[in-house]
């Protein structure tokens, strides 16, 4: 098992720009100043909606447990994937978006070009050791012309970047604890995944990794 020490590589890293490819880049060690403050404030919204392991309309249960908060929340089930007001879980509406969310995402955004980004979701992913993330579109949304904000807390993992077609060649992006990843512009709709994570342990994460994920909904 590969352990992570706080101190080493991550004090020493500072946030610079790696692009991707036109209309995405990933924003090396963006959200590191405010992870301890990002995980308390998850901490809150897991104890009103907790994760759980979804059901895919095919029947097969999720890898990664999954919440959300904000005005909407990503949801699948036997019926199909959608967005809702609504946890179907506890019959209530999600949590609502932390101002520290809010802006993380929006400055996030503006680093990567897209002014006045304004999510009213924002999805949680935990993966575990050998979870992972088929290649997909983000396309349950109205709005292309909103980017997505994704930001990876606790162990590495190697996320998927591809082209516009599920066959197109993607490629390897490593993603360490405070990285975000903004995609938008002619890249909004290009497929992603995660392959399955290796075990780790991050001292803030233990032996996870959660992704938030902001998108515009409405």
């Amino acid at each position: 098992m590969m352990t992570l020490s706080l101190f080493d590589e991550e004090e020493n890293r500072r946030t610079w720009q790696e692009p991707l490819c036109e209309g995405a880049l990933v924003l090396r060690g963006f959200a590191l100043e405010h992870d301890v403050a990002i995980l308390a404030a998850l901490q809150n919204i897991l104890t009103e909606s907790p994760l759980h392991h979804m059901v895919t309309p095919g029947g097969f249960r999720m890898s990664v447990a999954m919440s959300n908060c904000g005005t909407y929340g990503w949801v699948t089930d036997r019926s199909g994937y959608r967005y809702a007001k609504i946890d179907p879980e506890r019959g209530q509406a999600w949590p609502a978006l932390p101002e520290l969310f809010m802006k993380l995402a929006q400055e996030a955004a503006a680093q990567a070009g897209y002014q006045d980004f304004l999510p009213d979701a924002c999805l949680i992913n935990r993966y575990e050791a050998s979870a992972r993330m088929s290649l997909h579109q983000d396309k349950n949304e109205r709005d292309f012309t909103q980017p997505i904000v994704s930001v990876s807390l606790g162990i590495p993992a190697m996320f998927l970047f591809g082209g516009m077609q599920r066959a197109d060649k993607a490629i390897r992006v490593p993603l360490a604890h405070g990285d975000v990843v903004v995609w938008g512009g002619s890249a909004r709709l290009r497929y992603h995944g995660v392959l399955a994570l290796k075990t780790a342990t991050h001292p803030l994460v233990g032996e996870h990794r959660i992704n938030l994920t902001f998108r515009k909904v409405s």
